[in-house]
């Protein structure tokens, strides 16, 4: 399989490595969606699991955009992996994957990863007014809470 993704989209893929025999491919985020659709009607991933996102606020790109793939015809999973910069738009995959909407969105909540195309894309876990996405490495949680809870509740936070 990953022969077959390196001749269709050549250096798009990035790297390949195999895992517990599930196949974890890195990919240029600009070409998520055309690999993901890719893998879905090519390669029978028909089932997104999960859409998630790890930070890595060293690297210059730094988050990683995380999907993990099955398909239910050959029983395998497929990890794909993209770099993305902090203000580098992921294009969104839930014309593919309807179940990657919700997805979307709290990676875009909780870590500020705007996804090109997404119908709707807002947050999800937190109220709008909320400044900042908790799940990046860098975000003060606790002085966040005080200053939300303070403005919108009128009282001192219990932290």
């Amino acid at each position: 399989m990953v022969q077959r993704l390196k001749a269709r989209f050549g250096d798009a893929i990035r790297e390949a490595s195999l895992d517990r025999k599930q196949a974890i491919v890195l990919i240029a985020v600009e070409q998520l969606r055309e690999i993901s659709r890719y893998c879905r009607d090519e390669e029978k991933f028909d089932m997104l699991v999960d859409l998630t996102a790890v930070d890595w606020p060293k690297r210059e790109k730094r988050f990683d955009v995380v999907l993990n793939l099955y398909s239910f015809a050959k029983n395998e999973r497929l990890r794909l992996k993209a770099h993305a910069g902090e203000t580098e738009p992921a294009p969104s995959v839930c014309e593919i994957w309807p179940a990657a909407n919700w997805m979307e969105r709290e990676c875009y909540d909780m870590f500020g990863i705007v996804f090109e195309g997404h119908p709707d894309l807002k947050r999800i876990l937190l109220p709008d007014e909320w400044q900042g996405h908790p799940l990046r490495k860098d975000y003060d949680i606790l002085k966040q809470d005080t200053d939300w809870v303070r403005e919108n509740l009128g009282i001192e936070s219990g932290q």
